[in-house]
């Protein structure tokens, strides 16, 4: 059997923050864990400075510890939450550079993320890098043969304030935090019944 049809909870990996740990985008990707795991996720997350990898390098098939259980995590996952900051409008060098490593993928039997659904959340100090650092997060997931979920979620970090476990005092910010989780589960449950029927 393979990785893509295993049995059991769906494998949901969640990666973001920053080299900050306990960073506003590594606290609003909390807030989804949350989301998938009420809806039966098993969560695997990897977060702050564990994503602080060398330059992703085509020229070698050496990698880190921290890179080969990243890839390995790739692998595992049925779908996949990605919280990035905005860094002056675009996604963060360590979050893109997490993301590289998806290469790694290229000639496994489910071809990079091959339909899997990606959940997307961006988070800025305001509103205009939010934007711009969604619709970078969501490129990268279609250009990795992904599905990005109906719901993304940009959070402005100059007035959404998050405690240490996901929770904000934007309630309407955490609820669509929550949905993004819930719909990365709910694409991964669809996909593998269809996978079952064929």
């Amino acid at each position: 059997m393979s990785e893509a049809t295993h049995e059991g909870p769906v494998r949901i990996l969640a990666i973001g923050g920053s080299t900050r740990p306990d960073s506003s985008s590594e606290r609003a990707l909390l807030a989804a864990v949350r989301g998938a795991t009420d809806h039966g996720a098993e969560v695997k997350t990897i977060v702050g400075r564990s994503l602080m990898l060398p330059i992703y390098d085509t020229e070698t098939e050496e990698r880190t510890e921290l890179a080969q259980e990243l890839v390995a995590a790739y692998r595992w996952a049925d779908g996949l939450l990605v919280a990035s900051p905005g860094y002056h409008g675009g996604i963060s060098g360590m979050m893109k550079n997490a993301l590289d490593y998806v290469e790694d993928l290229r000639a496994d039997e489910r071809v990079y993320l091959h339909g899997i659904a990606v959940g997307c959340i961006a988070v800025a100090y305001g509103w205009q890098a939010t934007a711009s650092t969604m619709h970078q997060l969501r490129q990268v997931a279609h250009a990795v043969r992904a599905w990005p979920t109906p719901l993304g979620c940009t959070v402005n970090a100059s007035v959404t304030k998050f405690d240490s476990e996901g929770h904000c005092d934007d309630r309407g910010a955490e609820a669509s935090l929550e949905t993004v989780g819930h719909q990365v589960v709910e694409f991964a449950q669809m996909r593998r019944a269809l996978d079952k029927i064929n």
